[in-house]
């Protein structure tokens, strides 16, 4: 892989009141500047994965820092290129994360979003992990991912919620799985820590009442301690790299859904209609080419 190219990861909470202009904007930057990726805007904020050669990624930064609302923008950046993203997508939606409860949620002019729980460095995550253990009040870490995330990599002990999409955390967290650790402390945490400045909001307006989140998500937090840490195993991506490990030799957490061989290799269900994704071994990869989500084989069934 090129050295000369880089993705930039970032979101950035800030009251726009015309995010459709700013959509338009942005688009005509990436554009411009040959940049492809993900970018949503909504009236909180900004939240994007660009990529392509490091020169226009720079400018694309320095320029998008030139808005006023965005002048802290704060940007993670990773190893790849314009090539681990297909196209450039550019969209306004209601909520920079979907989880269907825009109106909890509220920016301050201040560029912060009221309520959310404080943010930890890796550094206190793992300090305050120690302090509460020797109080005899363990520490429960909270995926606030999809559940799929989590077959190939996840904090240590971790509370994993059954959810297909953003939009099932409401429901499991009003289903009183998780009473239990409304007087618990929980730390929170996902890929870059954007869902969790909003899931923090929605857990403690249903009563959770001591919650923390990991400053700049897993990603910091593996690029701090790498496997030397409470994080094991693989961290998925949304994009064509599918998974970041943060050394040479990460604990293999997951195992093939057909063989049971450990592996951390996520694969798409082959049906094009269809984004499921399943954890599936080289081997098994390859001997089953044409193999199908649970889902899509069942409806398969039923149509014949």
């Amino acid at each position: 892989m090129s050295t000369q190219s880089k993705i930039a990861l970032y979101y950035h909470f800030a009251p726009l009141d015309d995010p459709d202009a700013i959509a338009l904007w942005q688009k005509e930057l990436c554009k411009r500047l040959g940049l492809t990726g993900r970018i949503i805007l909504s009236e909180h904020g900004i939240n994007g994965t660009v990529g392509g050669p490091i020169r226009a990624v720079k400018e694309y930064v320095k320029n998008t820092r030139g808005y006023e609302g965005f002048k802290d923008l704060e940007v993670k950046w990773s190893e790849g290129s314009a090539e681990d993203f297909p196209r450039l997508s550019v969209k306004v939606k209601p909520e920079l994360v979907a989880f269907d409860k825009p109106e909890e949620i509220k920016v301050a002019p201040g560029n912060q979003v009221l309520g959310t729980a404080p943010h930890l460095s890796p550094e206190e995550v793992n300090e305050l992990v120690a302090q509460r253990e020797a109080e005899g009040r363990p520490v429960t870490f909270f995926d606030g991912r999809n559940a799929f995330e989590a077959q190939i990599g996840k904090f240590k002990d971790a509370v994993v919620p059954d959810t297909t999409t953003t939009r099932d955390f409401i429901t499991e967290l009003e289903s009183g799985k998780y009473d239990h650790l409304k007087d618990q402390p929980v730390i929170t945490y996902c890929t870059g820590g954007i869902r969790c400045e909003v899931l923090t909001v929605l857990m403690a307006n249903r009563g959770f009442q001591e919650l923390y989140q990991i400053d700049g998500g897993i990603v910091r937090y593996g690029e701090t301690f790498g496997d030397e840490g409470l994080w094991e195993g693989s961290l998925y991506v949304f994009d064509d790299r599918m998974a970041l490990n943060f050394s040479d030799e990460p604990k293999v957490i997951g195992s093939c859904q057909l063989c049971n061989t450990p592996t951390a290799q996520l694969r798409n269900c082959t049906d094009p209609g269809c984004k499921t994704l399943a954890v599936i071994c080289d081997d098994c990869h390859e001997a089953h080419t044409e193999r199908v989500c649970d889902t899509c084989a069942q409806y398969a069934t039923v149509e014949k």
